[in-house]
């Protein structure tokens, strides 16, 4: 027999964390894995939109690390020990470091700042890096509250929006879409 994807067990308002603790579907800790599934959900929207083979396939590692990423949120920090979660590793930060490099490139220096737009691939790259920036901001959060988050969640999360602003850049070189300078009223 299938599982069924409805327990009930949610309908006051309560959700559980790996590990059996019980916490109310606002805790800090829900929304900031919650946005992580957010942003895992947008990244492959973006996947859909582009063709490049190389970066689906980066997109897809990014995806799969993302679902570590909540695993780690998602898990209650006092019985976490004695669980085998899955973990982030120094290296899936270089890859993403790596990646940025070679983009970059290929890309014109930046001389202004850009206005999300000109294509949808290129916009929902940029919808993805301000989820992953909320996403950020959620766990810094979390250890403002003394609630443990681990370093290299955060240090991720942050060299992923960086990846993101530089993959919606490339993604507009690879289908020739000019970037718009933000050009500020000044009278």
């Amino acid at each position: 027999m299938a599982l069924k994807i409805y327990t009930k067990t949610g309908d006051l308002g309560k959700t559980s964390l790996i590990g059996g603790t019980k916490v109310s579907k606002s805790h800090l800790r829900i929304e900031s894995y919650g946005t992580i599934d957010e942003l895992n959900s947008y990244i492959g929207l973006v996947s859909d939109y582009i063709i490049d083979e190389h970066t689906k396939t980066i997109l897809k590692e990014i995806q799969d690390r993302l679902f570590t990423v909540g695993s780690s949120l998602a898990c209650d920090p006092d019985k976490e020990p004695s669980m085998k979660i899955p973990d982030l590793k120094e290296t899936d930060i270089v890859l993403l470091e790596n990646e940025i490099d070679k983009m970059n490139e290929v890309l014109a220096p930046m001389k202004f700042f850009i206005l999300p737009g000109g294509h949808i691939a290129v916009s929902t790259a940029h919808v993805a890096r301000c989820v992953c920036r909320r996403a950020e901001r959620l766990c810094v959060n979390m250890q403002e509250h003394e609630l443990f988050v681990d370093p290299l969640v955060i240090k991720y999360i942050n060299r992923l929006s960086d990846y993101l602003f530089v993959l919606a850049r490339y993604i507009g070189h690879l289908l020739n879409v000019p970037e718009v300078a933000w050009k500020p009223r000044t009278d």
